[in-house]
């Protein structure tokens, strides 16, 4: 029995709900490290599902909000 593919969805950066720490880093042009500085020290929240790091959108805009107030 032949196993079926799951079709290939295309969704635009600002449609995603959360970000892989790559995906993370490209879009706001930070880099590994300073990502995995902010979530150590809890100024980014992060998920963790099936072993992969997740961003989640309302993390990575709380995140810019602190920094356009002074707070990260």
């Amino acid at each position: 029995m032949k196993a079926q593919s799951l079709p290939i969805v295309h969704i635009r950066p600002d449609e995603k709900r959360a970000f892989r720490i790559g995906e993370f880093c490209a879009i706001y042009g930070i880099g590994r490290t300073t990502v995995y500085h902010l979530i150590k020290s809890g100024k980014l929240r992060s998920v963790l599902i099936g072993g992969r790091r997740l961003i989640p959108r309302d993390a990575a805009e709380a995140l810019l909000a602190q920094s356009e107030a002074g707070l990260a």
